[in-house]
């Protein structure tokens, strides 16, 4: 990968969540172009777009209709040729979200390949016979609850889809299929788009066969990624794509990679098999998982999180390093404290997400601190797979008030609420209501009034991608865990040519005394989240809560 990816920090924005330019309660492209500086000022120079094109919305644009249109709702064509124009002019890039594992069952493609089984798309999507009983060819579950399996009586078969039913799973065993991709990835890369998030990208290459899968996590299903995820012709697939369109136009990508473990992970990143640049692991993500997966009212243990992180880093040549997004909590929320260490607690996490080894990832609202929301009922919410898990778990007998209390906590609604600007009318996202509720404590907590403050999250995030862009240590140095056992400490290292920087991170709500494992000789303050009344490094140190420092060493 070379420097210009290396310097990289992406920010990604919801669309639908971030700025209406319009008032009808949805964000769109202009609302993006009127934050473009602020998006500079912060410091990011790639920008990850969540789905903007045609869709029914089933799964809030996951669900693709067409893929070459945009969505009314977000604007028009020229409204994203203006967003390229005055993004480049600003030096920000601009990455689409390209979901191609399934599209939406309105795409046209889908729309002719269901009406019979010799047409010109019958073979786009993978379709199988039904048992000698009628019913599905396997016991797979979908990731939004049921059958992964749709009867269509127009074929008299069944066809895959790995989540909603209205989101048809694609063949790519399909040349034709496969071409009318590349094309599609062509249309924007002359557009001038600069590369592509892959949405769900280890589950494209389904088996010929599909057996039945082990029931997990009290599901009436089978899981639905067993049998399924890296298929036997994915990086076929990958480096085929990257000889078509990837390399010819130097194209940005990250892999989205469900139950990838390390060392497959590093088939999609290692440079010599001319695949992708990185990819998201989900092993951090689960380490809150409980008895129903996902949904779950425990709290993480720390040891885990360090772990899981230097595992990944330790295992891949290069890394995506995030801690939320559009699928996840807030991550002061879930990691940090949003109560009276809120600020603090989002500053380390910054550190944390930041400093590692690989490409930074922001999302909206982390640079302000913006936190989970307290949703009063099941009717806030907007997320289909919020209204299946609370079904799910009522049907395995947990009660009505729990099953709302893990749904609340791990709705991916948490992170969907609108971008929180001032303390004005619907914190300055929309003058008219939001498609989703807001965060009701955006009369604290909002980007204006964080600007103001002296001790701003925004302002410290600015600091941080300032010092990750310009620092050979922190842009491409080894990274080497220092920390292995505090059960309140994570602390790393970053080297390059000598040099050193020593990352210490207190995920403790009070202060603590820590001694480093390691003796150095010397070291100076780089970055911190508190004022310190010295600088040098000494081998005991006492933490404030949620403190984090960064030392330059020798």
């Amino acid at each position: 990968m070379n420097r210009e990816k290396k310097t990289g920090v992406v920010y990604e924005v919801y669309v639908q969540s971030f700025n209406d330019s319009n008032n009808d309660g949805i964000g769109d492209l202009q609302g993006l172009i009127e934050k473009l500086d602020y998006l500079k000022d912060l410091g990011v120079n790639i920008l990850w777009l969540t789905p903007i094109f045609e869709s029914p919305m089933v799964d809030n644009g996951y669900d693709i209709a067409d893929y070459k249109k945009i969505a009314d709702v977000y604007g028009t064509m020229a409204d994203m040729d203006e967003l390229l124009e005055k993004a480049h002019e600003k030096g920000i890039k601009i990455v689409l979200d390209l979901v191609v594992n399934h599209t939406s069952d309105k795409h046209a493609w889908f729309e002719a390949s269901k009406q019979s089984r010799d047409n010109e798309f019958s073979d786009y999507y993978i379709w199988k016979d039904p048992k000698a009983d009628g019913s599905e060819p396997s016991n797979h579950g979908s990731v939004f609850g049921g059958s992964a399996w749709e009867y269509c009586p127009e074929r008299n078969q069944y066809y895959l889809h790995l989540f909603a039913k209205e989101q048809p799973d694609l063949n790519w065993k399909s040349k034709a299929l496969r071409e009318a991709v590349y094309e599609t990835m062509e249309f924007w890369a002359k557009k001038g788009v600069d590369g592509f998030r892959m949405d769900s990208i280890s589950l494209i290459s389904k088996p010929d066969e599909f057996e039945d899968a082990p029931l997990l996590d009290n599901k009436k299903y089978g899981a639905y990624y067993q049998g399924i995820t890296n298929g036997e012709h994915l990086h076929e697939y990958l480096h085929e794509m990257y000889e078509r369109v990837l390399k010819p136009y130097n194209l940005f990508t990250i892999g989205e990679t469900p139950h990838t473990d390390v060392e497959q992970g590093q088939l999609y990143v290692d440079p010599k098999r001319e695949e992708l640049d990185m990819i998201f692991q989900f092993e951090h993500m689960h380490v809150d998982y409980g008895e129903y997966g996902r949904y779950s009212d425990i709290a993480f243990k720390l040891s885990d999180l360090r772990r899981d992180l230097d595992h990944w880093q330790k295992g891949l040549s290069w890394n995506s390093n995030y801690l939320g997004n559009h699928d996840q909590p807030r991550i002061v929320s879930r990691f940090g404290d949003e109560g009276k260490y809120r600020v603090k607690s989002a500053q380390m996490l910054a550190m944390l997400t930041i400093m590692q080894r690989g490409t930074p990832f922001v999302y909206q609202g982390e640079e302000i601190g913006m936190t989970n929301v307290d949703f009063k009922s099941m009717s806030e919410m907007r997320d289909l797979e919020a209204f299946n898990t609370y079904e799910l778990l009522k049907s395995l007998g947990v009660e009505d008030d729990q099953a709302f209390a893990m749904v609340k906590w791990k709705t991916r609604d948490n992170a969907r609420t609108p971008m929180q600007w001032n303390n004005q009318k619907n914190a300055g996202f929309s003058q008219s209501e939001p498609w989703i509720a807001l965060n009701a404590n955006y009369d604290k907590i909002n980007v204006e009034k964080d600007l103001a403050s002296e001790d701003s999250i925004y302002r410290f995030y600015q600091k941080l991608i300032e010092l990750r862009k310009t620092n050979d240590v922190l842009i491409d140095g080894d990274y080497q865990i220092v920390e292995t056992n505090d059960s309140d400490v994570i602390s790393f290292m970053r080297e390059k040519d000598n040099k050193k920087i020593l990352i210490v991170l207190s995920f403790a709500n009070k202060r603590i005394k820590y001694n480093l494992p390691i003796q150095f000789e010397n070291g100076e303050l780089l970055i911190g989240n508190y004022s310190l009344d010295s600088n040098e490094l000494n081998h005991t140190l006492y933490l404030q809560p949620y403190e984090g420092r960064a030392y330059l060493i020798g």
